[in-house]
């Protein structure tokens, strides 16, 4: 008998709230968290705007010697599993370890570590050569992406699957259901899963304004996240965590825990075409959300509301709403769409897991969250992206959708218990 999987504990770290409570009220307030750069000088970048993180990491419970071991990166992600498992109220002494387990999803790894340390080697880049000893003890575990997951697990002794996702920006999704999958095949009974990136730095930046695909709203970074809206031109760099703690749900009820939802169902496709571009059918990601559905063994008209992957680019937002009338027929008018990259950004690797956290919020509080910045309609994104103000919606199944560079798909449904 398959094992069901539900969402007991939630823990976030994004741009303009650091805890669940705080990103909660920012989305419902349809504020934005996108602003001027200033965690490096962007001086002569296209584009030097991003959505940070306001991030104290003692202030956040974080050492000295976990501030010094640890990249930004690894900091968010142990930070929100913290938050996790205190929302839990999970008793991770009162299981063996070996039943523990832990999934973390990022795109590029120790991004900023890395990139600060090849600085100061290389004295600024004049040497070709650089000297290791200026490098600080732990710069081993920035070049190995794994050390996210195994900072997560080491905060709860998980001696169980310990694994690191990296499926550009769906790794995210693609860690959660990692997560869930470990459940319910029987190899753990609870797992930390989610998802970090920390990639505001100059070479993230540099790599994007190559390919032009983020905003030169530069004047006006509050309103440059623009997901659907006719004029908008790029998304916005972002940053942050979000780890979720994942029961079985027959023991999750035992112990009386909290419960926000249920990971129904999940699907990834590739669509084998290109690395940045899309096709305009969305017939992947289509793919993805009937499969979804099919293993969740809901109809298309069950879906109450889509969390969008609404980057914000044309060709993503185009693709998306073309996938979710292919898949959900004339029911994809109905159902209320919202993109909350135009409050808290792209993270990259790490939105998917943000997002997700946002359907489990919009599952428990029965308000579906907008897409801010939305005020002039494009006609090829006709669908109801619920603009500026967050609505009261009756929800009880969502549909995560997620589009990562390498042609990857990925759709997850959630459902109220």
């Amino acid at each position: 008998m398959t094992r069901s999987v539900v969402i007991t504990g939630i823990g976030v770290v994004a741009p303009g709230a650091v805890g669940r409570e705080q990103f909660w009220q920012l989305l419902v307030d349809g504020r934005t968290a996108t602003r001027t750069i200033s965690l490096f000088d962007a001086e002569g970048f296209r584009s030097r705007i991003a959505a940070e993180v306001d991030f104290d990491p003692a202030a956040a419970g974080l050492t000295a010697r976990e501030v010094r071991r640890m990249d930004r990166a690894a900091q968010f992600g142990v930070v929100a599993a913290r938050e996790a498992v205190r929302d839990s109220g999970f008793g991770f002494d009162d299981v063996s370890p070996e039943r523990i387990g832990v999934s973390v999803g990022s795109a590029v790894g120790c991004t900023m570590g890395l990139e600060e340390e090849y600085t100061v080697l290389s004295d600024n880049g004049k040497h070709w050569l650089v000297d290791h000893s200026y490098g600080v003890p732990h710069l081993y575990g920035y070049m190995v992406p794994s050390t996210l997951a195994v900072e997560v697990a080491w905060e709860v002794a998980a001696e169980g699957p310990v694994t690191l996702i990296s499926t550009g920006c769906t790794s995210g999704l693609d860690a959660v259901n990692h997560g869930a999958q470990l459940i319910r095949e029987g190899s753990a009974d609870v797992v930390l899963a989610g998802a970090t990136d920390a990639p505001l730095s100059p070479i993230t930046s540099a790599c994007f304004d190559a390919i032009k695909a983020t905003s030169p709203n530069n004047s006006d970074a509050e309103h440059a996240s623009r997901p659907f809206d006719a004029k908008r031109d790029g998304f916005v760099l972002g940053e942050g965590s979000a780890v979720l703690v994942l029961e079985e749900e027959s023991a999750a009820r035992a112990r009386g825990a909290r419960i926000y939802g249920k990971l129904a169902g999940f699907a990834s496709r590739s669509n084998a075409f290109h690395m940045t571009g899309l096709r305009p059918d969305g017939r992947e990601m289509a793919e993805a959300i009937r499969v979804a559905l099919d293993k969740a063994q809901l109809d298309r008209h069950d879906i109450d509301y889509i969390n969008a992957h609404g980057s914000g680019t044309k060709q993503n937002d185009r693709h998306e709403t073309a996938a979710f009338k292919r898949s959900l027929g004339h029911h994809a008018y109905k159902v209320p769409v919202s993109s909350i990259k135009s409050m808290v950004g792209h993270s990259l690797g790490a939105i998917g897991s943000i997002e997700l956290a946002a359907c489990a919020l919009t599952l428990d509080r029965q308000v579906v969250p907008p897409t801010a910045n939305l005020h002039t309609a494009d006609p090829e994104c006709d669908l109801d992206y619920v603009p500026l103000t967050a609505r009261e919606h009756r929800t009880n199944a969502v549909l995560s959708v997620g589009s990562g560079f390498g042609g990857f798909q990925s759709a997850a449904v959630l459902t109220k218990v």
